[in-house]
C-alpha cells in the first residue's frame, strides 16, 4: 500500500473511532509557521486511552511543538491531573499555550521552555511525586538520555513511551548514516539492556509515513 492510501485508512479511522481531529490546532500551528511533525489523531487518541487506561494524572511530556499531543494527554489526566511538558523554542511554546488556552485545558498543563536536558534536572530537584507516563518526542539523537531521566523520575507501574523510533525502517540497518536511525537503535538498545524496564517497539503507518513509537513499563 502508498502512502496515499494510508492516509485514506487513516482518515477513515478519524472518521469512525476519533471523531473531532481538533483541526484548529494544525490550522494554528501551521500559521504559527510550525512543522508539520505532530503525532496524527489516531496516534493523539492512543495516547489519551493509553494514560487513561493507567489512570495517569501526572504527566511528562518531552517536546511540546505545538500542543497538540499535549492536548490529548491534558483530556486523560482530567482537572485535577497535571501534564509538565518541556519545550526548547520559545515560539512553539507560545503556540501550544494559545492552542491549550483556546481547549480549555490551560489549567492543567505548564510549559517549561528551554533544552530539556536542563529541565529535567530541574526536575528532579523538586521532588515531586514520580509521573505515571512519560511521552519522549523531541530532539531525536538525545533520546537515551531522555529516557534515563524519564526513568529516574517514575515509579513501578510507570509508562514510557518514545515516538519515532522506526524512522521508515532505518533502525534495520546497524552501519545507518541517518543520526535520527541510529539514535532509534540507541535507545531501542538501552530499553533491553535496562532491568528495571520491560519494553516493546511497534511500527506504525499512517498518513504520516512509516515509523513506530517503544513502549516500556517501569517495573523496578
Amino acid at each position: 500500500m502508498t502512502d496515499r492510501g494510508w492516509a485514506e485508512v487513516d482518515r477513515y479511522l478519524v472518521d469512525t473511532l476519533v471523531g473531532d481531529q481538533d483541526d484548529d490546532v494544525f490550522e494554528a500551528n501551521a500559521a504559527g509557521g510550525l512543522p508539520s511533525i505532530d503525532v496524527s489523531p489516531p496516534q493523539g487518541k492512543l495516547l489519551h486511552l493509553i494514560a487513561r487506561s493507567i489512570g495517569a494524572r501526572r504527566v511528562l511530556e518531552i517536546g511540546t511543538l505545538g500542543g497538540y499531543s499535549t492536548l490529548w494527554l491534558a483530556r486523560a489526566v482530567g482537572p485535577e491531573g497535571r501534564v509538565i511538558t518541556l519545550e526548547y523554542e520559545q515560539r512553539h511554546a507560545d503556540v501550544a499555550a494559545a492552542n491549550l488556552s483556546r481547549k480549555g485545558v490551560a489549567d492543567r498543563v505548564e510549559i517549561r521552555v528551554g533544552a530539556a536536558l536542563d529541565s529535567l534536572p530541574v526536575l528532579a530537584e523538586e521532588g515531586a511525586e514520580p509521573f505515571d507516563l512519560v511521552f519522549i518526542d523531541a530532539d531525536k539523537p538525545n533520546n537515551s538520555n531522555y529516557l534515563t531521566w524519564a526513568l529516574r523520575l517514575t515509579r513501578p507501574g510507570s509508562v514510557i513511551i518514545v515516538d519515532n523510533v522506526v524512522r521508515a525502517g532505518g533502525i534495520a540497518d546497524p552501519d545507518s548514516a541517518n543520526e535520527a536511525a541510529r539514535a532509534s537503535r540507541a535507545v531501542l538498545e538501552l530499553i533491553a539492556a535496562e532491568p528495571r524496564l520491560d519494553g516493546t517497539a511497534l511500527q506504525l503507518v499512517g498518513g504520516k509515513g512509516w515509523d513506530g513509537f517503544a513502549y516500556a513499563l517501569v517495573t523496578g
